[in-house]
């Protein structure tokens, strides 16, 4: 069997280096970056018109900023329905409708979730977009997250042709990551400065 323990302390080091990045940035850095991410996330669901989709509330220091629910519920218009995630003890997500922040409490971790009726894990596979957070991503689309393994799990059960689009500051798309078997690959990122990028040879901007 495959040992993978040099794979995983290199992933430690990495997320270690950038969530220090992250949290040195400067509020105004922070609200500005937020802004431009979340122009480039409405542009891309509203070209989509998707009929689900989902999201998250970002904790403090993550790009698109606290507001990133009423960002891409406002994209939709009412016309399609935003899941966010909820956590459970295994540290798998159940998915449950953002009905406004009047509906998000933090969780036992921090991280704030909606508070309605729960939709069962297996909800992201009607999502035909879905929106994640990474602490970076290759330009191959392998993810690195917190390591917790929630979205590996999570996107397993997204549809074959959903879309999956992480969200990262500027600096964090990197040529290579280290990847292990279990993990789903990004299909495109958001980033501030450059706005939506499709990776595998694909152009930036709205499709």
């Amino acid at each position: 069997m495959p040992d993978f323990s040099d794979l995983t302390d290199r992933k430690r080091s990495t997320r270690g280096e950038l969530i220090a990045a992250r949290r040195s940035r400067p509020p105004a850095t922070r609200a500005a970056a937020a802004a431009a991410v979340q122009t480039a996330l409405r542009d891309l669901v509203r070209a989509a018109r998707p009929t689900t989709i989902t999201g998250y509330a970002p904790m403090p220091a993550e790009p698109g900023g606290p507001d990133l629910p009423e960002a891409l519920a406002g994209a939709l218009g009412g016309e399609g329905r935003l899941l966010l995630p909820v956590l459970l003890p295994d540290l798998d997500l159940d998915w449950a409708e953002f009905g406004g922040p009047t509906s998000l409490a933090e969780n036992a971790l921090g991280p704030r979730e909606p508070v309605g009726p729960r939709l069962g894990r297996d909800a992201v596979s009607s999502a035909q977009l879905l929106i994640v957070p990474a602490l970076a991503v290759d330009r191959a689309g392998v993810r690195l997250g917190r390591g917790g393994g929630s979205y590996d799990r999570a996107l397993a059960r997204a549809a074959p042709d959903a879309r999956i689009v992480a969200l990262l500051d500027d600096g964090e798309l990197v040529d290579a990551l280290p990847a292990e078997p279990h993990d789903r690959r990004v299909h495109a990122v958001v980033t501030p400065a450059d706005g939506l990028i499709t990776l595998g040879g694909g152009t930036t901007g709205p499709e």
